[in-house]
């Protein structure tokens, strides 16, 4: 393993906070005494080639500037690996660094949490979810918020977060219950209508909302959260709720919990972390300290 760190960056995130991020995270490192290396790529696909070769000849840490498409795609690369990585979190969510108690949309005070980590050799092993090849660190969703992503991907206009507003809007004038078939590591096959279906290994996704809300990261278990058969009126009731995690004592509210899940339902598309993943079925799978990450001195939160 070599002395050098590698900072792997994505310059649009955040609205282009991921380009000036880097600076000050890599002057945090620098004036730490670490030799540092920024890896942009020209699209996902390369910046993830680059990163593997970066962890395959043996850099010292992996550091994701960005937001949580970043610290996925970054996920790819470290996973099953010894390489810890770090996160610079700038992005629009950033909930896989709120789970792990790191400063977000703050490079420098992240830069610095990142170089005293690896001083002092502090690491903390996490659980990631995976899907076929594809890992995750926070939440799978699908159904109601699958649909708004859908919607909203296929929009033009207008740009940011609006126009994910606006395909809520437009989800739920024409939303109806969803037919699921959910199958548990231990045999458990449940079969429910439901808005959404999420699987949480982190607590939280869209930047803060837990709904996963008691889900650790350190459990080598999934938290399966149903929401089931609601009403459009229902659902603007409980959806401020999901902020501070409070809907999980709705009674139209289910938890599971498991180490592997299978999600089948008609039309509808998987997003992990954000990404999209596919049309289910899909089967994810918890796999206990799957990566090593370079963590705040104190206890963390789940």
């Amino acid at each position: 393993m070599t002395s050098e760190i590698t900072l792997f960056v994505n310059p649009t995130a955040g609205r282009g906070r991921g380009a000036h991020a880097a600076q000050p995270a890599a002057s945090a490192l620098r004036a730490a005494g670490f030799s540092v290396r920024t890896v942009i790529g020209e699209d996902a696909a390369d910046a993830l080639r680059r990163a593997r070769e970066a962890v395959d000849t043996g850099t010292r840490a992996l550091i994701a500037v960005g937001g949580d498409g970043m610290a996925s795609l970054a996920l790819q690369a470290v996973a099953r690996t010894q390489t810890p990585l770090g996160v610079i979190a700038v992005g629009t969510g950033n909930d896989f660094a709120r789970a792990l108690g790191l400063p977000v949309r703050d490079p420098a005070a992240a830069g610095t949490v990142v170089a005293e980590a690896l001083e002092a050799g502090r690491t903390r092993d996490v659980d990631l979810g995976r899907v076929g090849k594809t890992w995750f660190g926070t939440v799978l969703a699908s159904g109601f918020d699958s649909r708004v992503n859908d919607r909203g991907n296929r929009m033009r206009w207008p740009t940011g977060r609006f126009k994910y507003d606006l395909a809520m809007a437009a989800e739920l004038a024409a939303f109806r219950p969803i037919p699921y078939r959910i199958t548990l590591d231990d045999g458990r096959v449940h079969e429910v209508d439901a808005t959404l279906v999420a699987v949480g290994n982190g607590s939280s996704y869209g930047g803060g909302m837990k709904i996963c809300a008691r889900a650790d990261m350190s459990d080598g278990l999934f938290d399966v959260t149903v929401v089931g058969d609601c009403s459009r009126t229902t659902l603007l009731k409980v959806f401020p709720r999901v902020y501070k995690g409070t809907h999980l004592d709705h009674p139209k509210v289910t938890v599971f919990r498991a180490a592997k899940v299978e999600l089948a339902a008609p039309g509808v598309t998987g997003y992990a972390d954000g990404e999209q993943l596919g049309g289910l079925p899909l089967t994810a799978e918890c796999v206990p300290g799957a990566v090593r990450v370079l963590v705040p001195e104190g206890p963390q939160v789940p």
